[in-house]
């Protein structure tokens, strides 16, 4: 009786216990069973919204391209129509009637390039890539080895003979082009000397050249301002610098007549010394420096610039790695002096005076 009153008592006493744990259970059932929904309700709206934006992005894409394509569709035949009328008026009146439908074809136009730029523009404000050129594969772009064309020209000078017997050289005129061939600088420049030989089988100038032909100082000026901070391509640079009496950085110097790559491409030796009449007639099928008229400076530095065009990246390439490894050399520290404050440094006198 005992015992069995004891375990009434002990079931009766457990018996609140047990029943908050179940309830604790089952709420945390409940709680875990709605959270698996909510989850899944959240997973699905996210996913919904990315396809939403996919979609989205797709479709403005091709709304661009389609807008570009009207556009340029539109300009066409709006600038053939205004050409054909235009070109062949019948009378007077069909002149007036056509400028009006050109003029509203021409505004629809521009509306339409004007809504395809600012989508374009949109688009890659949003993207952050240019629509222009596609991005690399790899999601960066290299940095281009070769000078920006607007840093390059082409440099040739003319020389004359002043001195006894002319064996002085002095500047007479100076060529410049750009990258594209296209003359930024040439004129007939008077030397400080008198002139003793014209060198006209060479030079190509002659005594009517230099009679109104600009100071020598005058023109050193307008050529240094120009050639500042430019990449300078030429053929023996070293005879033009010195006749112009200005130094150029040497990484900012592309001579074809000492490039390797030049005379590997034109198939010379390295040590052998070749002008630019051979490099162009090998290399660009041209003839230049013929006939008795002599040199002409433009012509001279449009074949240096093609020549330098073919070897460009090589060029470009063998000065970078040059420059690279002048970079990582090890710079020298500063000197120490300690070493002498040492005994047999200083004069005898002092040295046994203090013994």
């Amino acid at each position: 009786m005992e015992a069995a009153s004891h375990r009434g008592e002990t079931l009766h006493t457990s018996s609140p216990n047990n029943y908050s744990d179940l309830c604790r259970k089952t709420m945390m059932l409940g709680v875990v069973e709605t959270a698996k929904p909510n989850r899944k309700r959240q997973w699905k709206s996210k996913s919904t919204g990315l396809k939403r934006k996919r979609t989205e992005f797709h479709s403005e894409s091709l709304e661009i391209n389609t807008m570009v394509k009207k556009s340029t569709a539109c300009l066409s035949s709006a600038l053939s129509s205004a050409a054909t009328r235009t070109d062949v008026p019948k009378s007077g009146q069909e002149l007036c009637v056509s400028q009006p439908s050109t003029s509203s074809g021409l505004h629809k136009v521009a509306q339409h390039l004007g809504a395809a730029t600012a989508l374009v523009e949109r688009w890659d404000s949003d993207s952050g890539f240019s629509s222009e050129a596609s991005p690399p594969a790899s999601g960066r772009s290299s940095p281009s080895l070769c000078p920006s064309p607007g840093l390059l020209v082409s440099l040739d000078c003319e020389m004359v003979g002043t001195g006894p017997r002319g064996r002085y050289s002095e500047l007479a005129r100076c060529s410049i082009l750009d990258y594209g061939g296209n003359v930024l600088y040439d004129k007939y420049i008077c030397p400080c000397q008198p002139v003793t030989d014209y060198r006209t089988r060479w030079s190509g100038i002659r005594r009517h050249h230099l009679q109104n032909a600009m100071p020598f100082a005058e023109a050193r000026e307008e050529i240094l301002c120009m050639l500042e901070g430019k990449v300078i391509v030429g053929h023996s640079l070293d005879n033009d610098f010195k006749a112009l009496d200005m130094f150029h950085p040497c990484h900012m110097v592309r001579d074809v007549g000492s490039s390797r790559h030049v005379r590997k491409l034109a198939g010379f030796p390295n040590n052998r010394c070749l002008s630019l009449k051979i490099l162009a007639n090998k290399l660009l099928d041209r003839s230049i420096q013929t006939g008795r008229k002599g040199h002409c400076s433009v012509e001279d530095a449009l074949a240096a610039l093609d020549v330098y065009k073919l070897v460009e990246n090589d060029m470009e390439r063998e000065l970078w790695n040059r420059m690279s490894k002048v970079d990582k050399l090890p710079q020298p520290g500063p000197v120490s002096i300690d070493h002498y404050m040492q005994d047999q440094y200083w004069p005898d006198h002092l040295t046994d005076d203090s013994q």
